[in-house]
């Protein structure tokens, strides 16, 4: 596991502050809620991390200004029409630490420890939700394992909706970003180094290097992450080896200009 999901946890809102999802999530919302309906549906989140995406599908009204350390003061709810949906969710993911940020955000929902690829809750839900979380699939095997757990949580009709952070279509082969960002407990300025490293044909490398400010002391740590990196054809072709027929909701990404695509399956095969 990288060491930002254990070790350096509690800098994860200065890695990917709350905010910048508001957009991404936008998306993600209007997708599920057009396909599953009105009425209360039981959603299922794998790999849910932090939490910062699934809080925004909750609170489409929430504009980041009432975060805190201690999660977000925002009101469920407010301001959406009543015959939207009504969401039940339940969120899963392997780190224990990166599991209790997104409790602390999202105190409504119920949260377990548990691995995408063998997870087994023995229910089923309406919708079955992983963020960027997974393209910590390195193999067509992590694939289709994550791709069986998903139809095992759903009824014919349901929904899988997953986002890929690169395609081996979309990756430019090296990219590189800089932030400098700050709250009350500490500075992180960090440099992410993303290229295809050449040692795997379904991987890529993400080096980061973190100048971390904590009671006056900088020091300086290094990351590293090794992604899954997949053609989009692919992705469809696995999807449907499990039973889905996937649709490309692609959007453009408003916080680095990157366009994003969005894969949303119907399970039509058990």
């Amino acid at each position: 596991m990288a060491r930002m999901y254990d070790e350096f946890a509690h800098l994860w809102p200065l890695v990917s502050p709350h905010a910048d999802y508001i957009d991404e999530a936008r998306h993600w919302r209007k997708e599920l809620i057009a396909r599953i309906g009105p009425g209360m549906h039981d959603i299922l989140e794998l790999g849910v991390g932090g939490g910062h995406n699934l809080h925004h599908v909750l609170n489409p009204d929430c504009d980041g200004s009432q975060t805190t350390l201690r999660g977000c003061d925002c009101r469920r709810g407010a301001g959406l029409p009543q015959a939207a949906p009504e969401l039940k969710l339940t969120a899963v993911d392997l780190s224990e630490t990166m599991l209790a940020m997104s409790a602390s955000l999202n105190p409504e929902v119920e949260h377990l420890v548990g691995d995408m690829r063998n997870v087994r809750l023995n229910r089923k839900f309406s919708a079955v939700l992983i963020h960027d979380a997974i393209t910590c699939m390195l193999t067509e095997d992590d694939l289709r394992d994550t791709f069986e757990t998903a139809k095992v949580h759903l009824a014919p009709g349901g929904l899988f909706i997953t986002a890929p952070d690169w395609y081996k279509d979309t990756f430019p082969g090296l990219r590189t970003s800089h932030h400098t960002r700050r709250n009350s407990q500490a500075e992180l300025t960090y440099f992410e180094y993303n290229h295809d490293s050449g040692l795997s044909d379904t991987t890529m490398e993400s080096i980061f290097v973190y100048f971390i400010k904590e009671a006056g002391q900088l020091r300086v740590e290094q990351d590293r992450h090794i992604s899954g990196l997949f053609p989009m054809k692919t992705w469809i072709e696995l999807l449907a080896q499990a039973g889905f027929e996937t649709e490309d909701a692609h959007y453009p990404d408003d916080v680095d200009g990157r366009q994003e695509h969005l894969l949303v399956s119907t399970l039509v095969s058990k």
